[in-house]
């Protein structure tokens, strides 16, 4: 079952139940897949404060929008031009942050970082 769905159930069962009443309905309905308590207790006094919406609410930060076929190919080609530079000197020369340089040379490009010794 998906959260949505269990989330409409939560908001109908609040009427004139507890969390812990919701939760045991939950239990003996949906059994192992129903949600554990502390999100039914969440969603609960989410609905009570007046809340409508049952879906998620949009989460901050920035969008992975660094991560682009051409910014790939400059990392790569920056590395394969000088293999002794370092994580800090590429972000700074692309403007883009090291988690998603390293990300970029470790999960797409498929290189590590091996010892000369």
């Amino acid at each position: 079952m998906e959260k949505i769905e269990y989330r409409a159930v939560i908001n109908y069962l609040l009427k004139g139940n507890t969390p812990t009443q919701i939760k045991d309905e939950m239990d003996s309905v949906y059994g192992d897949s129903a949600p554990p308590f502390t999100t039914v207790k969440f969603w609960a006094a989410e609905f009570k404060r007046g809340r409508q919406s049952l879906g998620d609410d949009e989460r901050s930060g920035h969008l992975k929008t660094a991560t682009t076929d051409e910014n790939i190919a400059k990392v790569h080609q920056t590395v394969l031009d000088d293999r002794r530079i370092k994580v800090r000197e590429i972000a700074e020369v692309m403007n883009i942050s090291k988690q998603r340089i390293c990300h970029m040379l470790h999960e797409i490009l498929g290189m590590r970082k091996l010892s000369a010794r």
